[in-house]
């Protein structure tokens, strides 16, 4: 596990924890699904990067 898919890991999962927050706070749903697939596409680029 290198550098990069730590961070890119790390930062999948605070964006997930923004995700649920966000939603408990009852912000736009706009906003909500727009961090939700930031939060996708770090964790899957972090999980793709240990392949490699």
């Amino acid at each position: 596990m290198n550098g990069v898919s730590t961070l890119l890991i790390v930062a999948g999962l605070f964006l997930a924890g923004g995700v649920y927050s966000f939603a408990r706070q009852g912000l736009p749903r706009g906003v909500v699904v727009l961090l939700g697939i930031g939060s996708a596409l770090c964790l899957v680029a972090g999980v793709l990067r240990l392949e490699l």
